[in-house]
């Protein structure tokens, strides 16, 4: 699998996860690529499949083919800094069909992703986005920004189809996997809500503030922040069922869920998670080893840069691309 992380020094890092003698047990992050692929900070990435995106503070997106290790080009159409981004691939295709990025200036942007073509931009939002999500059927997405407010975005039609003012600004917006349902982050509480009428279901405190989050499957959601730490919240019982305390030495700026084989076809829970600090550390961990008091990562890179994003593709995609190139 592949994982993608960008800095704050504008540095793109580009890294694949392997395992040694054919175990899981000892694995390695070996480097794929590393440039400035902006002039500014980078504010997000986005991996499916063999394409990875990134938006920086300079209004570009920049696109990269992981299999060649390469920038491909770009995207000039925002006109703010590019806050969000994330591909749709519907299965079982590992190739994306569109890529969805969000601004600073509260635009959206909906791409084709083969070849990449500008088909639409809509405008949600008074003010910045913060974060966006994507529906797991393709045909909608949500949006948080700085108007302190809640929007959904049709993609078919092309349009914003419900807004609501939120009682505090919310800086992540995330589907679980299956789509029923979806969370939203204000500062260190998390709250969870349906997805057919905005229902509140509850909400969980994190005590410190949650800088990342990604939804796992069987109902987990794993966030990380200010308390250098990660959790996997069991969103049926709105309790941690894992935790990996000091997980870094600072904020956790990044998570990403690496499902095995298994749990990517929907059975099991995924066990490895990637994390990324502002310190410029990625590691990864068997969350089954947290009951340990000092577990060590299964895999462990060091950029030495100002860490900001990170993004990353199954296990199971490189497994089918092992496949198609051994024929």
């Amino acid at each position: 699998m592949s994982l993608v992380a960008g800095s704050y020094e504008r540095f793109i890092w580009g890294f694949k996860l392997k395992a040694l003698k054919h175990s899981h047990e000892s694995l390695t992050l070996t480097p794929l690529f590393c440039f400035p692929s902006h002039i500014s900070p980078i504010k997000s990435v986005a991996v499916a499949g063999s394409a990875a995106a990134s938006g920086g503070a300079d209004d570009t997106i920049k696109l990269y083919d992981l299999s060649a290790s390469a920038e491909i080009g770009s995207l000039t159409e925002h006109s703010a800094s590019v806050t969000a981004l994330s591909f749709f691939a519907p299965p079982p295709l590992s190739a994306p069909r569109n890529l969805i990025s969000a601004s600073d200036d509260g635009a959206v942007s909906v791409y084709d992703a083969d070849p990449f073509v500008h088909l639409k931009t809509i405008r949600p939002h008074k003010k910045g986005i913060n974060d966006l999500s994507v529906h797991p059927s393709g045909k909608l997405a949500l949006t948080v920004g700085r108007d302190s407010c809640l929007a959904m975005v049709n993609l078919v039609r092309g349009r914003r189809s419900f807004y609501c003012r939120l009682r505090k600004e919310a800086s992540i917006v995330k589907f679980d996997l299956g789509g029923d349902k979806f969370f939203m982050v204000m500062d260190e509480k998390v709250s969870l809500h349906e997805s057919e009428d905005a229902r509140l279901v509850f909400e969980l405190d994190n005590q410190r503030r949650v800088l990342c989050a990604a939804p796992g499957t069987n109902g987990l959601l794993f966030t990380g922040g200010e308390d250098r730490g990660i959790k996997a919240w069991d969103t049926t019982s709105g309790k941690v069922a894992h935790s990996i305390e000091d997980a870094h030495s600072a904020r956790v700026k990044g998570i990403v869920v690496l499902a095995g084989s298994d749990a990517a076809a929907g059975d099991g829970d995924p066990y490895m998670v990637a994390s990324a600090s502002s310190d410029g550390v990625i590691r990864v961990w068997d969350i089954r080893t947290t009951s340990k008091e000092k577990p060590n990562p299964l895999a462990e890179a060091c950029t030495k840069s100002r860490l900001t994003c990170l993004a990353g593709s199954s296990l199971k995609y490189w497994k089918h691309k092992k496949k198609e190139n051994d024929k």
